[in-house]
């Protein structure tokens, strides 16, 4: 079956740096688009970035764009998110996603908490 399994979640200052990883199984991984969501407590789940089969194509929100990088090892079937100059209002847990088919696969989410 399909699996997402997201780490590397913690409590940073702003201005920090975090990476989180997404360990991906039960697919074929290089052949999906990956991407990063978030969501906040009380807000709805939004993309902050995806990446094409290869990596060489990527793609983040407005609020993460220049802060974030997205990035994917095919070959160990990972996923990652570089999260650089982090904002208070990058709080959120932090979840893996791959649709397949007419569906979405979720991983379990990671917190991430950005606070002084």
């Amino acid at each position: 079956q399909v699996q997402l399994v997201e780490s590397g979640g913690g409590l940073v200052q702003p201005g920090g740096s975090l990476r989180l990883s997404c360990a991906a199984s039960g697919f074929t991984f290089r052949n999906y688009y990956m991407k990063w969501y978030r969501q906040a407590p009380g807000k709805e789940r939004d993309m902050v970035a995806s990446i094409s089969y290869r990596g060489d194509s990527t793609s983040y929100a407005d609020s993460v764009k220049g802060r974030f990088t997205i990035s994917r090892d095919n070959a160990k079937n990972m996923m990652y998110l570089q999260m650089n100059s982090l904002k208070p209002d990058d709080t959120a847990v932090y979840y893996c996603h791959v649709s397949i088919g007419s569906r979405g696969y979720w991983g379990q989410g990671t917190q991430v908490t950005v606070s002084s």
